[in-house]
């Protein structure tokens, strides 16, 4: 019976998006396990242990088994410190493996440069092909750094290259992040492929606003900017907070007022000043227009983008923007800072709008143009819903075959290590059988 060995190491995907360093990629890792397990494929997905209670092995859903990996103390470790306790998890990984007769994974899929590390390790002591997906790239995250953030530091970036090299296939969630792995770390074009991220949209689809905000509290009369995320200066909600202060003040005694919504908890430097977000809004006299919401599970996250006149995203770097997405399939309309895969996740002026970098003044004339216009607002919001269609988690999974075909193709041609050399790319007919062959072995029958 074979599987895929997924790893994922500095964060669960069973824990809460928008807090700690839980997020987007938690997302990604948990809803391709559920597509590709759909599909008869086994996935085990291998994260370090946070809690002391954390059962060494949870079965999450169907096909579908979580492995939480002790390495380290269970609290107090941030992200960064992970590096020290790769060893120790890339123990936990082999042992597990060690258990069963060889042949017991078919491919590892790493997420982040730190699984990347653990996956290449694996890839070697497991004789079965490296997929990699960065996520992020220090490179573009350090080229486009809010004022007082942290660069990433020289460690990351050398362990990223050495992924980069040692993976077998390359997943970017953009053509430009593919771009960037060929030029930044002079990855093989050959090997790299693009699987762009999607939604829930079984879960994140228009609904009632007026039922939303009276779920969540909220005035039927207010125009309402939400913001959805991380709490740390990556993500920027200092800047829709900011840029909206004018607009709300503008808006008061108008019978609309504006009214700013944060949805998310304290990450990476933003533990630092954890309640910066509250005091900013003091400082600019709008305490009383800025509601704070912790992280949301998907049901009630749905809600909150269904009682949004705008969702705002204005990053100074995102691969993709899951949020933005997510957004637009709930029916609303993006206002988003033209980074990465923002420009790609929203349509500029028919879906949303982009705005090029962060200048503050920018930011409120933004604002401006797209509430002047309630009915083009509506217009977009509708726009958004179709154009979210085309990202789906079910299309993610089958480009993540294609490319878990592509090196597994690599693998055979070359006895068991990379081919050096472009691959075919796969017919759908060769997908097809991918899939059967790993169904039939999960079911006990040889290919």
């Amino acid at each position: 019976m074979k599987r895929v060995a997924l790893i994922s190491v500095h964060t669960s995907p069973l824990a809460q998006p928008g807090t700690g360093d839980a997020g987007g990629m938690n997302v990604y890792v948990w809803q391709t396990a559920l597509k590709l397990a759909e599909r008869g494929i086994e996935v085990e997905i291998f994260t370090r242990a946070t809690s002391s209670t954390d059962e060494p092995s949870v079965s999450a859903a169907d096909g579908v088994l979580v492995r939480n990996v002790v390495a380290g103390p269970f609290e107090g470790l941030d992200k960064r410190d992970l590096p020290t306790q790769l060893c120790a998890f890339a123990a936990g990984v082999l042992r597990v493996e060690a258990m069963y007769p060889p042949g017991h994974y078919d491919l590892v899929h790493s997420h982040y440069w730190l699984s990347g590390q653990v996956g290449w390790l694996a890839r070697d002591r497991w004789g079965v092909p490296l997929v990699h997906t960065a996520h992020t790239l220090a490179a573009v995250k350090n080229a486009s750094l809010a004022d007082g953030d942290e660069a990433e530091p020289a460690l990351r970036q050398v362990g990223e290259q050495q992924v980069v090299d040692e993976a077998d296939r390359l997943v970017a969630n953009t053509e430009a992040e593919a771009a960037q792995l060929i030029s930044i770390h002079h990855a093989d074009p050959g090997r790299v492929d693009v699987a762009t991220p999607g939604a829930d949209l079984d879960t994140y689809h228009p609904g009632s606003r007026a039922s939303a905000r009276a779920e969540l509290g909220l005035a039927p009369d207010e125009t309402v900017l939400t913001f959805v995320g991380r709490i740390q200066p990556l993500k920027a909600p200092d800047v829709l907070i900011r840029a909206a202060a004018p607009v709300i003040d503008a808006a008061r005694g108008t019978g609309r007022p504006v009214r700013v919504l944060i949805v998310g908890g304290p990450s990476g430097t933003g533990l630092a000043r954890p309640t910066s977000l509250i005091d900013l809004a003091g400082e600019l006299g709008i305490a009383d227009a800025v509601t704070f919401l912790p992280p949301q599970r998907p049901e009630r996250l749905a809600q909150v983008y269904r009682a949004s006149d705008l969702v705002v995203v204005p990053s100074y770097s995102e691969s993709f923007g899951l949020v933005a997405i997510e957004a637009q399939a709930s029916g609303v309309p993006v206002l988003a800072a033209d980074v990465g895969g923002l420009g790609v996740a929203v349509s500029d002026g028919v879906t949303g709008m982009l705005v090029a970098g962060h200048r503050i003044d920018d930011w409120t004339a933004a604002l401006r143009t797209a509430l002047s216009d309630p009915e083009r607002l509506a217009r977009m919001g509708v726009a958004a819903a179709t154009h979210a269609q085309k990202f789906s988690w079910d299309h993610t999974a089958d480009q993540l075959l294609e490319s878990y075909h592509r090196a597994l193709m690599s693998f055979d041609i070359a006895g068991g290590a990379r081919a050096d050399r472009p691959t075919p790319v796969p017919t759908a007919a060769q997908t097809a059988r991918t899939t059967r062959r790993w169904g039939r072995r999960r079911s006990g029958v040889r290919a």
